[in-house]
């Protein structure tokens, strides 16, 4: 009987609750749902309030409300938000498990509405939540993800707090260069558009990384002008942070009063810090807001429950209740002892891990300088060969061989060449990841260096049947400073790639001025386009093909050939310019590639120290046949194919097959020229041009050598060489230094 009442007073309330539930769903108007939206605003800038003042636990209670009114309205723009500072705040509590799952959340809702802006948000704080851990690598990449839409979102203060963070994780990985570049970049944001708070910390970010590098005098600099900024703007943290800083740098400057009044600030202002924070992260103030919120709960359950059962007997249900209550917190109280236990486990887990992670990162860094020496010593022993086979295949084909050998030879040289071009784009790669590529700033004619890129490619455009068309926008000044050799590489290789993917068809240039109403009075934003109608690329290769050794696939890689290291160093090249790159195409219909780099306006130019100034005289009126030549030189093979090139000169020359014997050759002969080898046995070619300046320092002498010419090109210059040749040369190069170098010093 008793059930019968319990379970009829059960239905009634079911359906009084459901009418209800239909009355208000009928009754529900857009003013309700303004309301709501306007509540829901309130809650979230009011968590955001607490998080300021350090009540992370107010700021989590507001949230939770917030996401509870936003589910109730179905605004996902809002729960996609809510989710992502959830994920900051319990980062913040050191909750990492439920930080992680609420990011997950919060793209998964930011992806399927396209909320880009917030998705770039997420991922920063994803980034953040990977530095906490010292996952430096996965930070790294979290922070590109959200530079992606924050760039495209043109959300610029954004930008800048992620270049910083950036920068912050370089220093740790001690790329002090990287760290450099990346936060004066942030620097340069704040700067244009005014954002105090983040030149502040980034002149004090900026300053330890001078000091790192040893520069302490532009450090201290740095760090007083982000401290000033920060007192002005009462950024306490920021400022107390920069004292830090200071009074480290004054000490190593050995001004040790200074220095500890710096000190004596920090440590003044960490306690009115302190005393401001209202939590301080500590466990047994955790366990009591979780207890708290428990008791809260199972509050609420008491009242419901009250409500539901009006008629069963108010003692027995205080009895149970307090039974389940006093259950649960016994069983609370339980698990958050033996999560201590398991944290404090943990704790000593990861410091041993930290440990196999610094071992890891030397092994790792040991693995690069012995990648690099690799690469170094490998290039010198396929040059070399190379030397020979491309010499010998010039050398075949001008002693005019039978008509069914002319194909072979052509082969054989194209052979040559194609591997020659694949060993200079590895190390070309190499150098980029390894940070070794300085960025060269001169005055050049921008159109006029287009044009002559277009002018050398052409040739292979008409033998596709491909027309070349150039846009240069005619309100863009003409002359600009920037690095006009890497700048000439990215067209080189993205217009090369264009004519191999396109027969019978169109390219077009163009190049134009992006973001004219932001820019300061020199500094212009330039944008190249480079656009076909060749065979385009697929969606998903578009994914990848900016990586090292990608292409479109085996079939295509087959018909057209490549490297697939092409789009791999225009996007190193860019990065190193500061500027980005970006590709659209469909399959059939075509591919534009696009990119955009900062370049200085300027009126001068003066000659460029890169350009090589050749003899531009007759060459009839050099007699070479009283020109001597001495050739250093201990590969036999290279000897003869050396000697055969200056012979058919009518060039007079002489062979010795290490460096102690051109020394003594030297100073007992006249030579007008020298060409000498660089890695021989007993001395080497440089420690030979040494010797021979001591006593001879008009002489000629060029380094014939298969090294990395850009990796020595100081060590030349201070040994004495006059200039220097790479192996394999070709022949024209030669002529064009050998002239020049007569017409300097006459041949008496």
């Amino acid at each position: 009987m008793f059930n019968k009442m319990v379970l009829t007073k059960y239905y009634l309330l079911t359906i009084f609750i459901c009418l209800g539930c239909l009355g208000f769903a009928q009754n529900s108007s857009s003013d309700e749902q303004e309301s709501i939206q306007k509540d829901i605003n309130e809650l979230v800038n009011k968590s955001q309030q607490e998080l300021a003042n350090y009540n992370y636990f107010k700021a989590k209670k507001k949230l939770d409300q917030a996401l509870y009114l936003a589910q109730k309205i179905n605004k996902q723009k809002n729960i996609g938000v809510i989710y992502a500072i959830k994920g900051r705040l319990e980062l913040l509590l050191e909750e990492e498990a439920n930080a992680i799952k609420s990011l997950k959340k919060a793209i998964e809702i930011q992806r399927s509405i396209k909320d880009n802006a917030n998705i770039g948000t997420t991922y920063k704080i994803f980034g953040d939540l990977y530095l906490m851990k010292k996952d430096y690598y996965l930070a790294l990449d979290a922070y590109t993800a959200a530079k992606d839409k924050f760039v495209k979102e043109r959300l610029y203060e954004a930008l800048a707090e992620t270049l910083l963070k950036e920068g912050k994780v370089y220093e740790i990985l001690k790329n002090y260069k990287k760290s450099k570049d990346l936060i004066e970049e942030s620097l340069a944001l704040a700067n244009k558009y005014g954002y105090p708070s983040i030149e502040s910390e980034g002149l004090i970010n900026d300053a330890r990384v001078y000091s790192k590098l040893g520069n302490d005098k532009k450090a201290l600099e740095l760090a007083l002008v982000g401290a000033n900024i920060a007192k002005v703007n009462s950024f306490t943290t920021i400022r107390n942070n920069a004292y830090v800083i200071i009074s480290d740098i004054y000490y190593k400057l050995e001004e040790h009063k200074t220095s500890r009044n710096y000190l004596n600030k920090h440590l003044k202002l960490s306690d009115s810090i302190r005393a401001l924070t209202q939590i301080n992260g500590s466990r047994s103030e955790k366990t009591q807001f979780r207890l708290n919120q428990q008791i809260e709960k199972n509050n609420e359950i008491v009242l419901q429950l009250e409500k539901a059962e009006v008629d069963i007997s108010l003692g027995t249900l205080t009895s149970i209740l307090s039974v389940a209550l006093i259950t649960i917190l016994s069983l609370l109280t339980l698990s958050l002892y033996k999560n201590n236990n398991i944290r404090i486990k943990s704790n000593n887990l990861l410091q041993k891990k930290n440990k196999e992670l610094v071992l890891a990162k030397e092994k790792a860094e040991l693995a690069s300088k012995t990648k690099a020496n690799f690469l170094s010593t490998v290039t010198h022993e396929l040059r070399t060969p190379l030397y020979a086979v491309t010499g010998l295949s010039n050398m075949l084909l001008d002693e005019n061989p039978k008509p069914e050998q002319i194909q072979h030879l052509k082969s054989l040289k194209f052979s040559g060449d194609y591997l020659l071009t694949f060993i200079n784009d590895i190390l070309q790669i190499n150098k980029i990841e390894a940070n070794k590529v300085d960025i060269e700033q001169e005055a050049f004619n921008l159109e006029k260096k287009i044009d002559n890129i277009i002018l050398a490619l052409n040739n292979s455009a008409l033998s596709n049947n491909v027309n070349i068309h150039f846009e240069y926008d005619e309100n863009l000044p003409k002359n600009f400073i920037a690095d006009q050799i890497k700048i000439s590489q990215i067209l080189i290789n993205l217009l090369g790639n264009s004519i191999k993917f396109t027969k019978n068809g169109d390219i077009w240039i163009r190049v134009y001025e992006i973001n004219k109403n932001n820019r300061a009075k020199n500094n212009y934003t330039l944008r190249f386009e480079i656009e076909d109608n060749g065979i385009g690329i697929s969606q998903e290769k578009q994914d990848h093909m900016f990586e090292s050794f990608s292409q479109g696939s085996i079939q295509i890689n087959r018909k057209y050939g490549g490297t697939g290291l092409g789009l791999s160093i225009v996007k190193g090249l860019i990065d190193i310019l500061k500027g980005q790159v970006y590709v659209k195409s469909e399959l059939e219909e075509g591919t534009t590639f696009y990119f955009e780099i900062p370049m200085e306006f300027t009126d001068v130019i003066q000659e460029s120290k890169n350009s090589n100034i050749y003899f531009k005289g007759n060459p009839d009126n050099i007699d070479l046949t009283k020109v001597r030549v001495l050739i250093v030189e201990d590969n036999k093979i290279n000897q003869m194919i050396t000697k055969k090139i200056l012979t058919k000169m009518n060039l007079n020359c002489d062979i010795v097959d290490n460096g102690e014997d051109a020394v003594e050759i030297v100073k007992v002969n006249h030579y007008d020229i020298v060409l000498m080898d660089i890695h021989m046995p007993g001395i080497s070619g440089v420690e030979a041009t040494k010797r021979i300046r001591v006593f001879n320092d008009a002489l000629t002498i060029f380094a014939l050598t298969a090294v990395t010419i850009e990796d020595k090109m100081e060590e030349f210059k201070e040994a004495g060489f006059t200039d220097v040749i790479s192996k394999p040369f070709k022949q024209e190069l030669f002529e064009k230094k050998l002239y020049t170098a007569l017409a300097e010093n006459p041949v008496l």
